[in-house]
């Protein structure tokens, strides 16, 4: 009988490979108001709902980031406000050896699209628990989101050069 010796694999140093890592979900602020009640509870009409939604982001260390989706939800009923809904969902999320140039997309993209969910639940619950029908936030379409926010970064500061450019005072010679 022969012994083999076979030698174990090289160790992957995963230090070096690219990682994208959750820390954390939670809910960072929440308010509800219900500035004219009891009254406006007694009118009988439809209310016209306004959602607003808008991304924050912080940086927390090098490779660490809290990803914020902040979101008012605003019903009136005959142009008075019944509810106001005001939600902060939040994420700690790491990146490790990802280059720059990617870190930005999936930071104003990925992000968003994984606390989206935790946000729409919150704010369907709080407005069921005020009393009234919850309000199922529409998709978002955060790549379009983004990319619509690049092209209006774009236009400032082309528009701040141009208007830069306009505004230098030309002494005579």
């Amino acid at each position: 009988m022969t012994e083999q010796t076979t030698s174990a694999p090289d160790a992957v140093d995963n230090s070096k490979n690219p990682g994208f890592r959750i820390q954390r979900i939670y809910l960072k602020d929440l308010s509800l108001e219900q500035p004219n009640a009891p009254q406006i509870l007694l009118i009988a009409a439809e209310p016209q709902v306004e959602v607003e939604v808008d991304v924050e982001v912080t940086r927390l260390g090098d490779e660490m980031f809290e990803v914020a989706l902040i979101s008012t939800v605003t019903a009136k009923v005959e142009g008075k406000v019944l509810f106001l809904v005001e939600a902060k969902q939040a994420g700690i999320f790491e990146f490790n050896n990802i280059p720059p140039e990617q870190i930005d997309p999936m930071l104003g993209i990925a992000c968003p699209t994984i606390l989206y969910p935790y946000l729409r639940s919150n704010v369907a619950d709080t407005i069921s628990r005020a009393g009234f029908q919850p309000i199922h936030l529409n998709e978002i379409n955060f790549h379009g989101m983004y990319e619509h926010r690049i092209m209006q970064a774009a236009q400032a500061a082309a528009t701040e050069s141009s208007s830069a450019d306009e505004s230098k005072i030309i002494l005579p010679h």
